[in-house]
């Protein structure tokens, strides 16, 4: 009964799903028959990259930016009187704790739940110090660990956790942090929120990614606590290491149990770019359910209440910055924000990267188990000898098949890179 899906290659497993045969193939000339404005808006390019085995299973959302990087959200107010009023690297954000921890008696400087947040922070730190570009699709487990080596060098495999020293100066800083009280004594069993903490002026800090920032929190911070001037540390800052959002975390197929394949991309094709259907599907009825403002903006109008009058229909599948209203209600820093990222973001390399798991399941799965029992404790600093500890997790990941994982992947990667390099 479904026709129209949204999936996604980095988060909802939509190559796994292509390969099982559960959505549709998309020959051009259906595309160009019954959707032909999507057809014509997506460069050939976007379309290579939603192809398995030559033919077109998805419509990427191309045309939408959405910076999903994360960092830590600090109040500007404090850190400016910390002496580091804008943070952008570790050692200043220690400074900023420090400061909490001295002058800020009822509030914990990061109160997180790391039972909720598990190697968030480790994530982070690898992004900051390091060129290595994550590669989607081919976690373990929950963990992002398997990397390209940097963006001169973006089709050797490599893994942070085994291949340098970062991991190592990562654990020691975490281990001083945990030992300086920047977080719960009982973090890992923690599951509390720090937004709402920081909201409410108990939590220094909060970990998310940028469209969080500037559309919730910098908002509700200015309302909940007045002049706490809320700013955000991107981890891409010190490193620059940053890629442009995958046109394919968020996309559309069509079920390949669909009886009318042809109608669903007709209503797609609208939806995705006629105005009055794109509004209706996300906004509602001007005058009712929301306003334009005279720059162009979205408002609500007298009396609208979220909590009764929302509506939210995920539109993940086909949002367009074309016919995207931005909410009045967001950061006035928003573009200066993404302008920033733009100035410096790549294109992500590995958007057509489709990894045969086969040989590799078993391990990968025993690599997951080895870095769920290491990764809270080395991210919150529990370990007494953290390069010991991390010695051993090591080990471990040889013991698990890393090595043989590894050579794995690098020979798939090469295949994509000629063919890269063929086109």
């Amino acid at each position: 009964s479904m026709d129209l899906i949204t999936t996604a290659t980095d988060w909802l497993y939509a190559w796994e799903n292509i390969q099982k045969g559960a959505f549709m193939p998309l020959p051009e000339d259906m595309l160009k028959t019954y959707a032909p404005k999507t057809w014509e808006t997506i460069p050939e390019e976007h379309w290579a990259d939603c192809s398995y085995n030559g033919e077109i299973y998805m419509i990427p959302e191309d045309n939408y930016i959405q910076y999903t990087n994360h960092g830590m959200y600090y109040r500007g107010d404090w850190a400016k009187e910390a002496g580091v009023e804008t943070i952008n690297n570790f050692e200043d954000l220690g400074t900023y704790f420090q400061w909490i921890k001295d002058n800020q008696p009822d509030c914990i400087p990061w109160d997180v739940g790391g039972k909720n947040n598990v190697g968030g922070l480790l994530g982070g730190y690898i992004n900051s110090n390091t060129g290595n570009i994550v590669i989607n699709g081919v976690n373990a487990g929950n963990f992002e660990f398997w990397y390209g080596e940097s963006k001169d060098d973006l089709y050797t495999v490599t893994s942070p956790y085994m291949d340098s020293d970062v991991l190592y100066d990562a654990a020691e800083l975490f281990k001083k942090w945990n030992d300086a009280g920047y977080w719960r004594e009982d973090v890992l069993n923690y599951d509390g929120d720090s937004r709402e903490e920081m909201y409410a002026g108990l939590s220094g800090a909060d970990q998310h990614h940028s469209q969080t920032f500037y559309s919730q929190v910098r908002p509700n911070m200015d309302k909940k606590q007045p002049g706490s001037d809320v700013k955000m540390f991107p981890f891409s800052m010190p490193s620059k290491n940053l890629t442009k959002p995958l046109i394919t975390h968020q996309a559309a197929a069509i079920s390949a149990n669909s009886q009318h394949p042809e109608r669903a991309l007709m209503v797609y094709d609208l939806l995705r770019n006629d105005e009055e259907c794109y509004r209706l599907m996300n906004y509602g009825i001007e005058g009712e359910d929301y306003l334009v403002t005279d720059d162009g903006k979205l408002a609500r109008p007298d009396g609208y209440d979220a909590s009764t009058d929302a509506l939210d229909s995920n539109f993940w599948l086909g949002r367009n910055d074309t016919l995207e209203l931005q909410d009045s209600t967001w950061w006035e820093g928003t573009q200066d924000m993404i302008e920033e990222y733009n100035s410096y973001a790549i294109d992500y390399p590995y958007a057509s990267f489709i990894v045969d798991k086969t040989n590799i399941e078993v391990a990968q799965a025993a690599i997951a188990n080895v870095l769920s029992e290491y990764i809270p404790q080395l991210a919150y600093g529990k370990y007494d000898d953290p390069k010991a500890a991390v010695d051993e997790m090591r080990q471990k990941l040889l013991d698990a098949g890393y090595e043989d994982v590894k050579a794995d992947l690098q020979a798939q990667m090469d295949a994509y890179k000629a063919q890269k390099e063929a086109q």
